[in-house]
């Protein structure tokens, strides 16, 4: 029999420490504002209005892009707008009108940038504020949602598993509180908080429930410049854009002193009319400046922002639309990613008492005393009266043991929520007492109570992972390899006499069931999975659960390798050794969340580009490190804070569309870009040209106003949009160089020999030696398109042929050819050019064959 004093103690004890109870112990001193101790109750409506009205408000202004004013100046005030604008100054004085035609494209291209950028901006901060997390505080006695702006000095903040801390504050209540702060100090182990210890915000919840009270919010709390870093429109630097700012610093340097050679050339050979020789100076100069291609990749990630919105995938920053277009490498978490969050409870199994082994509470104990005393054994719990094992058997009894374990956790995960909804309904005569609990922690793979038991005695009941809490060799693990074989989730349910607290709770542990249950696969995970597989991207699945477990869901899915699972307990700490095993294995198990950071490093250390995808907190360490973190919508708010990309609908099926929609964007770029610097190459030739050889420019700034628009403007923008599904390679510069720089000098030689030829027939009639040029130049430019835009398809057909249609109504309709002074005199010069343009074509063809078996 129990001693009164005793049942009072445990009365008081319960009433303390069960999840959810109202008793848990406060922080001294933790309120801030001298209102004397910390109410359980929190604020009143009164004190948040007092405190809203002092400006005593989690105010920080969170965008998750640009403001109006930056859009407009990015997109209007450049270096290259600049250039292009000062040129269409100097047109304006000296006319004609028709050759500042120039300046109205680069309006509209900007007025195109700010346009989109402000759609992507309006998707942006909508989505952003779908995919806000909402923390709960205490106010009046009752846990209120509300807004991270509506938190008030002093508020009581509630946390739970996955929650992020919001700003600074004092703990309150404890109920196995453990809070990682990597993401502050870069140390992974998480800490176990007691009331009155520091929370920094930008940590969060990976084990217990709690509650602190805020001492700092709005810009003085660290979570402030977090919060803004994580969900910014930036453009932070990325191989793309990186290669084309070198490109771009380049060229200004040829800029330079080619504009300084072209303007003396063409006032020394246009005396007598410095008009004439601005505007060839002008024609000169404009080319040269590849302002199209910055403008058309800001559109292009803008556009691929857009179209990844409507899906409800919320791109936190730029650069992940070029990461996703280089990923060869997806690496899943299963749970939330293969499967859906909900489980089902389907078997319970009774281990056999020969399984068991003796209870410590029982006579069979080998406690020193025979009876249960544990005298000496640190933890050691009071024994009561025992149960025997025909009773700790019992199904019922069983069930009655996981209830309690059930409804003592106030945050349960997708498996305890099984649980609860098989077993947790409410104990009426609270015959299971729970004095102490201890919520689920992927460190340790397990959760506990510590129970009052019917008949008086103390034990805790632990619910785990059955490899951590059995033996090697135990026979239980043959079942649980056989069932997680099928697919099918095993934990297990044990007894022991030590208390939670102790150093190894689990040390004397008496196995006495396993829990059985079912994962529910997403419907969409094998089409996605082949998807990868078709596009050349590996994808591997790093889970926490038994690798048996995974594997088996792995290959219902149709994963190839996932056969072979491996339990990570087994990988070796030779970072080589680790690489290897990690290239060439598909499925791993009983990951950490450490290893899952280590497996991310191994696959980048062999070249890989990595997409992680996950949902829980033991992910966040390896979506950090990724290159491209994923995180579901409903997953915790640490794994939204820390990755590039959420997918706010947890569709899994959305990863094609977002893969594909980076492929696109970056592919298309770097088709186009050739495009551009195939114009600036032959611009820059034909200036030098003009330069040495003392000849007036051949073209009017009209002139190249309409090469530029058919032969490049128009149907780059088209080709931006186009599919492609190419992955990204490193080396972006080097590759669009080798197709730009021989075809632009191809380009420019073709043009200016056309142009001298027919200077030496006609050296009086500019106007049609600037057409044979024009002409030469413009079959020269079409073919490079061609060969951009291969492989073929009837839409880029047409667009070539569109183009080429519309450069012959320039030629041939009389007030087109009047307004681009074009006039092809004769027959000779008009075919020399275009026997000019075939050679040219056939040198580019081989150039591109060259440079593809350079690939």
């Amino acid at each position: 029999m129990t001693h009164p004093a005793e049942d009072t103690a445990d009365q008081d004890r319960t009433s303390s420490s069960a999840p959810g109870a109202s008793g848990v112990s406060e922080a001294p001193g933790a309120h801030s504002s001298g209102l004397g101790p910390e109410r359980r109750s929190g604020l009143t409506a009164a004190e948040v209005a007092a405190r809203v009205a002092k400006g005593q408000v989690n105010d920080v202004p969170v965008r998750s892009s640009r403001s109006l004013r930056e859009i407009v100046r990015a997109n209007v005030f450049t270096r290259f707008n600049a250039i292009i604008g000062v040129m269409f100054a100097i047109i304006l004085v000296v006319g004609p009108i028709q050759d500042g035609l120039f300046g109205l494209v680069i309006v509209a291209n900007t007025a195109i940038g700010i346009i989109q950028e402000l759609r992507a901006k309006k998707t942006l901060d909508g989505l952003a504020l779908i995919g806000e997390a909402k923390p709960q505080v205490r106010r009046d006695g009752t846990a209120q949602q509300v807004s991270v702006g509506d938190i008030v000095l002093d508020d009581t903040v509630l946390l739970g598993i996955g929650d992020k801390v919001i700003v600074d504050g004092l703990v309150t209540e404890a109920d196995g509180l453990e809070i990682d702060e990597s993401l502050l100090t870069g140390e992974p182990d998480p800490v176990l908080k007691q009331p009155g210890d520091a929370m920094m915000s930008g940590s969060f919840v990976v084990a217990g429930a709690g509650a602190f009270t805020a001492t700092k919010v709005g810009r003085e709390a660290y979570a402030a410049q977090l919060a803004e870093e994580a969900s910014r429109f930036t453009l932070v630097k990325s191989e793309l854009r990186s290669g084309i700012d070198s490109i771009l610093k380049f060229i200004t340097y040829l800029l330079v002193p080619t504009a300084i050679g072209l303007i003396v050339s063409q006032l020394a050979v246009e005396k007598h009319d410095w008009r004439e020789a601005v505007r060839r100076m002008v024609a000169g100069i404009v080319p040269m400046v590849p302002e199209g291609l910055v403008l058309l990749t800001s559109v292009a990630f803008a556009i691929g922002v857009v179209r990844l919105g409507r899906r409800q995938c919320l791109v936190q920053e730029l650069p992940a639309i070029e990461g996703l277009a280089r990923v060869d490498t997806v690496c899943l978490d299963k749970t939330g990613t293969l499967t859906e969050g909900g489980m089902d409870l389907v078997d319970l199994r009774p281990l056999a008492v020969a399984e068991s082994g003796p209870d410590s509470t029982g006579p069979d104990s080998n406690s020193a005393d025979g009876n249960g005393a544990d005298s000496g054994v640190d933890g050691a719990l009071r024994p009561g009266a025992p149960l025997a094992s025909h009773v700790l058997s019992d199904p019922q009894v069983l069930q009655h043991a996981l209830g309690a374990l059930g409804r003592a956790d106030s945050r349960p995960n997708p498996s305890m929520q099984a649980v609860i909804e098989a077993y947790g309904e409410e104990d009426p005569g609270q015959q299971w007492r729970v004095l102490q609990a201890m919520p689920f922690s992927s460190a340790r793979k397990w959760s506990g109570v510590q129970l009052l038991e019917p008949q008086g005695a103390e034990a805790s009941w632990l619910l785990g992972a059955p490899d951590v809490l059995l033996p090697a060799g135990h026979p239980a693990l043959a079942e649980v390899d056989e069932l997680g074989a099928q697919g099918l989730r095993v934990l297990l349910l044990g007894r022991t006499p030590t208390a939670l607290d102790a150093p190894d709770p689990a040390a004397r542990l008496r196995p006495l069931a396993l829990v059985v249950l079912r994962q529910r696969l997403r419907e969409d995970a094998a089409e996605t999975l082949r998807y990868f597989e078709s596009q050349s991207v590996q994808a591997k699945v790093i889970s926490g659960d038994s690798a048996v477990s995974v594997g088996a869901v792995a290959s219902h899915l149709g994963l190839p390798g996932a056969d072979r699972p491996l339990d990570a307990r087994t990988l070796p700490t030779d970072p080589e050794q680790l690489a290897d095993t990690a290239d060439r294995t598909t499925v791993f198990g009983r990951v950490t969340p450490q290893q899952k950071r280590d497996l991310v490093g191994a696959l980048q250390s062999r070249g890989h580009t990595v997409a992680m995808t996950g949902d829980g907190v033991n992910d966040v360490l390896a979506l950090k490190d990724a290159d491209i973190g994923v995180a579901m919508g409903s997953g915790s708010e640490a794994t939204r804070a820390v990755a590039q990309i959420v997918l706010l609908d947890d569709s899994f099926a959305t990863l094609p569309s977002v893969v594909a929609e980076g492929r696109r964007v970056i592919g298309n770029i770097e088709r186009v870009a050739g495009l551009f610097l195939v114009k600036t190459v032959y611009s820059v030739l034909l200036a030098l040209l003009v330069v040495f050889t003392h000849v007036p420019y051949p073209f009017l700034p009209r002139h190249s106003t309409v090469l530029s628009s058919l032969t490049i403007g128009i149907p780059a923008f088209f080709l931006a949009l186009a599919p492609n599904n190419e992955r990204a390679r490193t080396g972006f510069v080097r590759r669009v160089l080798r197709l730009a720089v021989p075809s632009g000098v191809i380009a420019g030689t073709a043009t200016f020999t056309a142009y001298m030829l027919a200077r030496a027939n006609h050296a009086t009639d500019l106007k049609a030696d600037t057409s044979v040029a024009t002409l030469t130049l413009f079959l020269v430019a079409i073919w490079v398109l061609a060969i951009v835009a291969r492989p073929y398809t009837w839409w880029r057909l047409a667009l070539i042929g569109t183009m080429g249609g519309a450069f012959a109504l320039v030629l041939l309709v009389p007030w087109l050819s009047n307004f681009f002074q074009l006039e092809l005199a004769g027959t000779r010069d008009p075919w020399t050019g275009v026997g000019i343009a075939v050679t040219a074509g056939v040198l580019l063809e081989i150039t591109a064959q060259v440079q593809r078996l350079k690939r």
